[in-house]
């Protein structure tokens, strides 16, 4: 019996060998492509290397000039304009943000990728924001399908403080008056021709959200993604810029001298307590809106459990480190000239101008209302009503400066963050509604 196994083993392996070296001696010789080398002189050897700068690029604009697209197939012809004075204007914008954020120190964390982004994705021949670039495959990767936004809200989970919220319950008035700007800018986005799904995504810019801009913006309008990208965390970087000048214009001088009464403290157990009641209030009413209140509640429920350090400290500074760098990329390649010199683009970054100054007015406005009906102990610096928008920790860090300039012993970071955490979980809330609604 193991014999007649054994022979059959070999006849098989006989027949095997043979057909494959009876295959091999049929095949058809693989054609080699002979690249026929001709002769340069010195002169067609620098014209050739000319002809593959930048500045033949820049000068000679061809007809043939893709776009450099996430998906190839979104890819269409460049304008001459496009291909010179465009992404030269785009490297000077881009210039011009090296200079705000390091020179004039206005959130270099957001600016410096996302400017760097935008000159990489300006840079003709290269490709770089095509669908095997780098920028490209960063934008595929996380932005595109929502996802670093989500590891960012997580971060921002870890690193947020409840207590003056809680020792303050009254902030989350002025956290919901500031969202007003974004439903202000729906109307305003409806009336100049946007459909109603593209004018939720574009108005939800006015609560200073970046994550929660690209999310639903994922959801409602993915072809407005990268306008609606750059134009929130323009506006978010520029925070110090744009606020200020509202602020100082909707109050007087004694209004921004207002001492706040110090905030009660608050015990361990509401902290830990606060995440989790947001996280079942936002399943029971808004379930569209907890992939984002969900990532926000478990950032900072691993904060304030104390038990879970290192998982924590990951999420503060090594997580939100990482997306930052790899979503400020993303964003940036959507400053290339053929993207951002667009009337569509220039549209919704006007649209969320109005909406972001609108909502840091309403939140002064509002706290100005409140003062009305509060006695002179507990009257309310009204210029912590600018820190609703969620630009967090930014807007709070803002307002602590401006309330400093005209009393240094005025110290109203804390009151003012009160208001901010209130405003991000405000714009996730709104981001809820807008989505259950269209």
């Amino acid at each position: 019996m193991n014999k007649k196994i054994l022979a059959s083993m070999l006849l098989l392996f006989f027949t095997l060998f043979t057909t494959n070296s009876f295959a091999s001696a049929n095949a058809a010789p693989a054609e080699e492509v002979k690249h026929e080398y001709h002769e340069k002189s010195l002169g067609q050897l620098l014209e050739s290397f000319y002809k593959t700068t930048g500045i033949y690029a820049f000068t000679n604009p061809s007809d043939d000039v893709m776009t450099s697209e996430a998906h190839a197939e979104d890819a269409r012809v460049m304008t001459t304009f496009e291909q010179t004075w465009g992404r030269l204007i785009m490297i000077a914008i881009c210039l011009f943000l090296f200079y705000l954020a390091i020179a004039k120190g206005f959130e270099p964390l957001l600016l410096m990728p996302i400017a760097f982004g935008g000159i990489l994705a300006n840079i003709p021949l290269a490709g770089i924001g095509g669908e095997t670039g780098m920028l490209g495959i960063i934008y595929n990767m996380g932005i595109a399908n929502g996802f670093f936004p989500l590891l960012i809200f997580m971060g921002v989970g870890a690193m947020t403080d409840f207590t003056p919220l809680l020792a303050n319950p009254k902030a989350a008035i002025l956290g919901g008056a500031a969202q007003f700007g974004i439903f202000g800018s729906l109307v305003g986005a409806v009336v100049l021709g946007f459909d109603l799904q593209s004018a939720s995504a574009i108005s939800i810019i006015g609560g200073a959200d970046g994550p929660t801009s690209i999310f639903i913006a994922n959801r409602l309008a993915p072809e407005l993604l990268g306008a609606i990208a750059v134009a929130a965390y323009s506006y978010m970087a520029l925070v110090p810029v744009i606020q200020p000048p509202i602020m100082k214009a909707l109050t007087s001088e004694a209004e921004r001298k207002i001492k706040m009464p110090k905030l009660r403290k608050v015990h361990k157990l509401e902290n830990l307590t606060l995440p989790i009641v947001i996280l079942l209030l936002a399943i029971l009413f808004l379930p569209e809106s907890t992939p984002l209140i969900g990532a926000f509640c478990l950032g900072n429920f691993f904060k304030q459990s104390g038990v879970v350090e290192r998982l924590s400290d990951t999420m503060q500074n090594s997580l939100i480190n990482i997306v930052t760098i790899f979503l400020g990329l993303g964003v940036g390649s959507k400053l290339a000239a053929d993207k951002f010199l667009v009337l569509e683009t220039l549209g919704i970054m006007v649209i969320g101008l109005i909406a972001f100054a609108a909502g840091t007015a309403a939140g002064v406005i509002m706290a100005k209302i409140m003062n009305k009906f509060s006695s002179d102990e507990n009257k309310i610096n009204p210029l912590i009503g600018a820190a609703g928008v969620s630009a967090v920790p930014m807007a709070a860090r803002v307002v602590s400066k401006v309330g400093q300039e005209y009393d240094k012993s005025n110290v109203l970071l804390m009151h003012a963050m009160g208001p901010n955490v209130a405003g991000v979980i405000g714009s996730a809330v709104a981001a809820g509604v807008l989505l259950s609604i269209f």
